[in-house]
């Protein structure tokens, strides 16, 4: 028995699915184990479509899987407030499938800075997962439909930082009087 995707009932959410994911650089992806992480993507043929491995952003953690499920939620351009969540459907796809193709073409196209421009597909094929996130039922949160709470999440721990003490002899330099010869 296959499953027909169940989209979302109004013209107007799906509208806005579609416009916050294109326009947005980055969307959070829940998985079913609660955790969120942002995620860079591009949207292709009605799905977002991310990449994730060995010097790509990370996926683990998050659970997705084939056929499972996750919550993604987009903000808007403006404001940078969340703008939208929507229930989606997990799937991974195939390194070389067609689908896999047109879907990396898109990535590869958004991908910055990558370290082996010309044969990333090759090292995506081999070591990554592109996936695809489907719109699957009505979204959880929209413009007139949004929860009170804030959603924040403790950060996740690194050791990198971005400030250090300053130098003991750093005031003295720089303020330091020119003497007059």
């Amino acid at each position: 028995m296959t499953v027909t995707p169940q989209l979302p009932a109004s013209p107007l959410d799906r509208a806005l699915i579609e416009e916050t994911a294109k326009k947005s650089g980055l969307v959070w992806v829940r998985g079913p184990e609660g955790r969120s992480r942002g995620l860079w993507h591009v949207w292709h043929e009605g799905a977002v479509c991310l990449v994730g491995g060995p010097e790509e952003q990370p996926l683990d953690g998050l659970g997705l899987r084939d056929g499972g499920s996750a919550t993604v939620s987009v903000r808007g351009k403006d404001k940078g407030a969340r703008l939208i969540a929507w229930p989606a459907r997990v799937s991974e796809l195939a390194p070389d499938s067609e689908a896999w193709q047109a879907a990396v073409a898109e990535l590869k196209a958004k991908r910055l800075n990558a370290p082996d421009a010309d044969t990333i597909a090759q090292r995506w094929a081999r070591e990554c997962r592109v996936l695809r996130l489907e719109p699957a039922g009505e979204p959880l949160e929209r413009p007139g439909a949004m929860p009170d709470g804030s959603h924040a999440a403790t950060p996740q721990p690194t050791s990198a930082t971005t400030r250090r003490p300053a130098p003991a002899g750093l005031p003295r330099l720089l303020f330091r009087r020119r003497r007059k010869g």
